[in-house]
């Protein structure tokens, strides 16, 4: 009598597995608070033994927690009802199959317990699975979105990034987004609130920060991710630099066509390209064919004496997949001996002729002074507010008095008058004029002499 006393219990389920039932479930599930999380499951009874062709009903009850009481939270038995809390997020799959998997949609904290499951047939009987329990835990959200893109991102190119949830699911809690970034300034507004984003990067856009951030419906915590936009682009701002031996750290970083150099001056040209990744740079001799062999295979090129045969055109060549840029150099060398206008810097040979004319001027003022201070001499004339050195300088009177003879200081040795013949006091204007240019550099100027030309007048 005692088994068949036993036997509802049994059938009712008991703590100890029954021979036919069998229950494969993962006993601990963890899930972030608002995410969705899919527990597979799978179950046998002993259909021997269950031989109604009645329907069969599958449940998921939370446990009492020490109270006895149960709670139902999913089934396929539309007569029994789900408590309002569970609803529509508690899933349960089709138990034709076998199946007793429970899918979870927009977990909540105070969804954490312990779940058994329950199988039930009409005109049959029931089994509570209790000996396998699930332990559900819902944890703060903490997982950060995922940001994909699914190519190079190419400047100028229309492009579609993608923010997604890992645990988020189709009908769980909506999700709200939202996208930050300085690359994403000139777009809608409007289009910054949806998963997927299009844009078209720039190459400033470059290097800049871009973030997706999530919030799940109902839930104050947002979570997000910031990525490091790698733009790629042609280059662009070719430029080339220059560096003198004589002159330190000089870099002039500019577009320029033509050069100036000094003969026997060693010279440093840097081409410097703007792309991403770096374009690869190379130095040619005039300008470079399709498959000519460079001169340097660097960014740097290196003229160590300049002369002559380095004169003519040089061509840097920013080699990049999105495009190639070329930017070419006119080089001119001028002798030493040569005073030019224009020449850089370190070429400047005028400043010893700039340092002579000075002299001059010099014992020029001198003779003048002197001059004026012989008490044998005429005094000159000179009105309020000009200069007898800078401006045009008269020996004699306004009037053209003249003296009846030259001071004998005044007189060379060597050119002094025959004797008995007079000689008149002669008039030298001298004009100090802005200096005018030298000569072109092709006229070659072997001696410099600065000098005053005095003709005599008639009398």
């Amino acid at each position: 009598m005692v088994p068949l006393l036993l036997l509802p219990l049994l059938w009712g389920g008991s703590l100890q597995e029954q021979p036919g039932y069998e229950l494969r479930v993962q006993e601990s599930v963890r899930v972030q608070e608002g995410l969705c999380v899919h527990v597979p499951c799978s179950f046998s009874y002993p259909r021997s033994s269950w031989f109604s062709s009645g329907t069969l009903y599958t449940y998921w009850y939370r446990d009492g927690d020490n109270t006895g009481h149960k709670i139902l939270v999913a089934t396929n038995n539309e007569v029994k009802s789900v408590k309002t809390e569970f609803r529509n997020r508690f899933f349960l799959a089709d138990p034709k199959t076998n199946d007793c998997s429970l899918s979870i949609r927009d977990a909540r904290m105070r969804d954490t317990g312990t779940y058994f499951f329950r199988v039930e047939k009409e005109n049959c009987g029931n089994y509570s699975y209790k000996e396998k329990k699930l332990k559900l835990q819902v944890t703060a959200l903490t997982d950060k979105p995922d940001i994909h893109i699914p190519e190079l991102l190419e400047a100028d190119r229309s492009t579609q990034l993608t923010c997604s949830l890992s645990g988020a699911c189709e009908g769980g809690s909506r999700l709200t987004f939202s996208w930050v970034g300085d690359a994403l300034d000139s777009l809608n507004p409007q289009t910054l609130h949806s998963s997927a984003l299009t844009f078209t990067p720039r190459p400033q856009d470059h290097g800049t920060n871009l973030t997706c951030q999530v919030k799940c419906a109902g839930s104050s915590v947002i979570t997000q991710r910031t990525i490091w936009l790698n733009v790629f682009y042609a280059p662009r701002h070719l430029t080339i630099g220059i560096s003198f031996r004589n002159v330190t750290a000089l870099k002039i970083l500019q577009t320029i066509s033509s050069l100036t150099i000094l003969e026997g001056e060693a010279v440093r040209l840097l081409c410097v390209a703007d792309s991403n990744p770096p374009a690869k740079l190379s130095w040619f001799r005039g300008s470079p064919a399709l498959n000519a062999t460079p001169i340097s295979s660097t960014a740097t090129l290196e003229l160590p004496r300049v002369g002559t045969a380095e004169e003519g055109e040089f061509s840097c060549r920013a080699w990049h997949p999105l495009g190639s840029q070329t930017l070419s150099l006119s080089l001119s060398v001028v002798r030493k001996s040569v005073s030019r206008a224009g020449v850089v810097p370190a070429a400047l040979g005028g400043a010893g002729v700039m340092a002579l004319l000075s002299l001059c001027l010099c014992l020029l003022f001198l003779y003048i002074v002197r001059a004026r201070r012989n008490p044998a001499a005429g005094r000159p004339q000179v009105r309020d507010g000009e200069d007898p050195v800078m401006g045009t300088v008269t020996w004699g009177s306004r009037e053209n008095r003249r003296p009846d003879r030259l001071p004998r200081e005044m007189i060379p040795a060597g050119d002094a008058p025959p004797s008995g013949e007079q000689q008149e006091l002669q008039y030298v204007n001298l004009n100090f004029h802005k200096m005018k240019p030298q000569k072109p550099p092709d006229q070659e100027v072997t001696n410099s002499r600065v000098y005053s030309k005095i003709e005599k007048k008639s009398k």
